[in-house]
């Protein structure tokens, strides 16, 4: 028998709510992957023509924009060659200083978290 306040669904069962159901499901957020810096760092030795192939070869600067930063790189010590996810930044650092001891220069690029 149904107690006060049920009342019975359409098989004949007994229902105790009123006819709607809140269900809820949890949203995983997902995060933006973190970024990264290219930088190249200065040094006494490497061609400034050389740092201005690299970053046309590497990182498809034009002619005036690399060489906008390798004297940014120059006057200051270091240049942002560019921003990137942490794989691709990896992937960039290990290549230039690769390519920049093949050619037998000094030049050296690291990165770091934005």
């Amino acid at each position: 028998m149904a107690g006060p306040g049920s009342r019975r669904d359409d098989e004949g069962g007994e229902s105790t709510g009123g006819g709607t159901e809140t269900i809820t499901r949890s949203r995983t957020k997902t995060k933006a992957p973190s970024l990264y810096r290219v930088v190249l760092l200065n040094d006494d030795f490497t061609p400034m023509e050389f740092v201005i192939h690299v970053l046309q070869k590497f990182f498809q600067k034009d002619y005036t924009e690399a060489t906008r930063i390798m004297l940014q790189v120059h006057h200051q010590g270091a240049g942002v060659a560019g921003t990137f996810s942490h794989e691709i930044a990896e992937t960039k650092v290990h290549l230039v200083n690769q390519y920049s001891r093949q050619n037998k220069h000094p030049l050296k690029c690291t990165m770091d978290e934005v």
